[in-house]
């Protein structure tokens, strides 16, 4: 008889059946100084808001206006003059624009009580619908009551303390009136600051670009990784800007034309507004097309017009999402869609509406310096198409 040894566990596992795994070190205590580092800069984005939007929107204005003033530089104009007439032209033109809307925009407050009618009677005409089912809740909830009341122990004997009720203020339009001012007095004021900031970035050329370089490091190799990151980042953001800028305007003005055609009140004042939403990805479609369908619905009263009028909206803006921004685009830094409908997250989150318009930027910011930083190529991996 043959006696065979009987492998272990251990031996009898070949090479071939091992399951591959990856061997990685994690320092706990960088982490967590990490995950503290974040939270407080997420912090500090909310909490400073108010000073660095105004930061933000004026390099992302002076990096879209920075070729016209170089052109104008090449013409011999020096560039604080250059700068100086291309603002004034520009807030200029914006408040000729404004100037021009305000018969419209008055018509819109004007017909605010009329809509409001328009509104009610529609709630009204579906009052007998909406009144049997809110019975019925009402029946549903005094019959719980009731069980729950049978179920209850016996209430404790009172003690002889007056209940006290807690009325809140009522409405003051005064007082509306006055937080309203005040805010647009703050909004005026950080427009003008911001102004300023513009002006100076562009008048100042490429300082600030030298002297980033300047301060990168000693060595060489430093001081060309940095202009390489500034240089890429100037690209992308002169791309994204313009196409931004053409983007949106097409989309106002073909929104202008067709509502006009259909015949809905101040469609100037709503191509503009198409305009400017049709800037936020994803997100700025859904908004022009519910609020084009609530207008429709009070000025024309008709399912029909309702479609047709926000069918119109949704065509114009999924063309030009789908079709003409992407192949403009196609010369610029791709980003990962994921990465972009996770950053408006992030960015509307932290900052509301702003955030949503300046997410897809600085997206494009920070993948440009973790392209060119070994330690944030996985950041760039991530971002990346």
């Amino acid at each position: 008889m043959t006696l065979k040894a009987v492998p272990t566990p251990s031996e009898a596992r070949s090479p071939q059946s091992e399951e591959p795994a990856v061997k990685t070190r994690v320092d706990v205590r960088s982490l967590a100084l990490t995950t503290l580092a974040v939270i407080a800069v997420v912090v500090m984005l909310q909490y400073a808001q108010a000073m660095i939007i105004p930061i933000v929107l004026g390099v992302l204005i002076s990096y879209a206006l920075d070729p016209i003033v170089t052109a104008m530089a090449r013409w011999r104009v020096p560039r604080p003059v250059g700068a100086a007439i291309l603002l004034f032209v520009l807030v200029a033109a914006g408040g000729w624009l404004l100037y021009g809307l305000r018969t419209e925009a008055t018509a819109i407050v004007e017909q605010l009580p009329q809509a409001a009618k328009r509104l009610r009677q529609a709630l009204e005409n579906d009052r007998p619908t909406t009144a049997n089912a809110i019975q019925q809740m009402q029946s549903a909830a005094a019959e719980l009551q009731k069980a729950a009341d049978a179920a209850a122990p016996p209430p404790a004997p009172t003690t002889g303390i007056q209940r006290v009720q807690v009325e809140s203020p009522r409405f003051s339009i005064g007082e509306y009136l006055m937080y309203g001012s005040l805010g647009l007095a703050a909004a005026v004021g950080q427009l003008v600051l911001m102004l300023f900031l513009v002006y100076f970035l562009l008048a100042s050329g490429d300082l600030y670009r030298r002297k980033l370089v300047k301060i990168a490091g000693p060595s060489l190799t430093q001081k060309k990784i940095t202009l390489q990151i500034l240089s890429e980042i100037d690209r992308q953001i002169e791309a994204f800007l313009l196409v931004q800028l053409f983007t949106s305007a097409l989309v106002a003005l073909v929104t202008w034309l067709a509502f006009r055609a259909i015949g809905l009140q101040q469609a100037a004042v709503w191509g503009i507004l198409a305009g400017v939403f049709n800037s936020i990805p994803y997100f700025g479609p859904v908004v022009v097309f519910g609020g084009t369908a609530a207008v429709a619905a009070l000025q024309f009263g008709s399912v029909q017009m309702t479609l047709l009028v926000s069918g119109v909206a949704l065509a114009i803006t999924s063309l030009e999402g789908f079709l003409l921004t992407p192949w403009l685009t196609s010369r610029a830094a791709r980003m990962y869609a994921v990465a972009i409908f996770v950053g408006l997250l992030f960015w509307g989150w932290v900052w509301n509406v702003w955030g949503m318009l300046l997410a897809v930027p600085m997206l494009m910011v920070l993948k440009a310096v973790c392209d060119h930083v070994d330690d944030f190529k996985a950041v760039s991996e991530l971002l990346g198409d």
